[in-house]
């Protein structure tokens, strides 16, 4: 069965919520960037050690859209609350080159 970009995206949103990082590894290219406010194009290293474990912040993370925009190219629209209270929602770009993520573009929300 063949995955589809919008498949390998809902993966590594639920390998990320399970922190099941041996399952996530191996969805991201080794070209991997990860561009958010708080980090400028990091690589597959940098995202696993700094953004991957930080799901202990979130009390609850819902997915609202999982969108193909074209054929690399998924948009995740999410909601979140903070263990440290607040709920937010973010948009992430986010390109599945030859079955793999290649670039994870995040663009934070404002408090719901």
């Amino acid at each position: 069965m063949t995955s589809t970009p919008t498949d390998i995206v809902r993966a590594a949103f639920r390998h990320y919520l399970a922190q099941d990082r041996e399952a996530a590894l191996p969805l991201y290219a080794d070209d991997f960037t990860f561009t958010s406010p708080r980090d400028d194009h990091i690589g597959k290293a940098a995202f696993f050690e700094r953004c991957f474990p930080t799901v202990d912040r979130l009390k609850e993370q819902r997915m609202l859209h999982v969108t193909p925009a074209d054929a690399e190219l998924v948009f995740a629209y999410y909601e979140y609350e903070l263990t440290a209270g607040g709920r937010y929602r973010n948009v992430e770009a986010i390109t599945v080159r030859d079955g793999l993520i290649s670039e994870v573009r995040v663009y934070f929300g404002g408090a719901v």
